[in-house]
């Protein structure tokens, strides 16, 4: 099981990193989470670099893709050789989400024709320009592809990946690890109630 998160220059160390963190709290055989660069290495909004672990092509071919978000997201869907290559992304192998401005990617893609989406502000009056229904709500999914709204939501997008391949269970479980102390079974309740009602069969919350 190959996650790849798609992580641009300028990119919002918040989604990226995070769901990054929260994917990897699974510790499963086979169970593999990169980021997916167009180049060796980016910089996010704040300067810090990663290194590609994976390619912007091995992401079209992994099982799962969460679109990250950043401050150069316009650019980088006015860039033909990047969305040539993510042209190969297909929800009917994959499932796909987009994080924040990672929406105005999958709006570009054709992946929202017909379904709303899930945006921050910012990004919001640039993904209605481009026909799509945004809704005010962190989290939402339509089949194989999902859309989360502002940084700290990254965590509904890993976990929705996570209940779908692994169960609601280990989504719970990754939830519950990063979660505050504290507040940890508020947290994980509130997370799973905006994502099990997205799931193929929605499954209710852990007690």
């Amino acid at each position: 099981m190959h996650i790849a998160i798609l992580t641009f220059e300028g990119y919002n160390e918040l989604d990226s990193l995070i769901a990054l963190g929260v994917l990897n709290r699974v510790r499963s055989e086979g169970w593999r989470v990169t980021i997916a660069t167009p180049s060796p290495k980016v910089t996010s909004m704040n300067g810090v670099v990663v290194e590609q672990m994976s390619t912007l092509e091995d992401a079209c071919a992994a099982d799962a893709v969460i679109i990250g978000s950043g401050i150069a997201t316009r650019e980088v869907v006015e860039d033909p050789a990047i969305m040539s290559v993510l042209r190969g992304l297909d929800p009917a192998r994959q499932l796909i989400a987009a994080q924040c401005s990672g929406a105005l990617v999958l709006a570009r893609l054709g992946l929202l024709d017909g379904v709303p989406a899930c945006t921050d502000l910012t990004t919001r009056p640039w993904v209605v320009a481009a026909g799509i229904d945004v809704i005010d709500q962190p989290f939402h999914a339509r089949d194989s592809v999902a859309t989360a709204g502002g940084c700290l939501a990254s965590p509904y997008l890993a976990a929705w990946i996570i209940a779908r391949t692994r169960g609601v269970e280990a989504a719970a479980s990754a939830l519950h690890y990063v979660a505050p102390v504290g507040e940890k079974e508020e947290y994980v309740e509130r997370a799973l109630r905006n994502v099990t009602p997205y799931l193929p069969a929605a499954a209710p919350v852990p007690a």
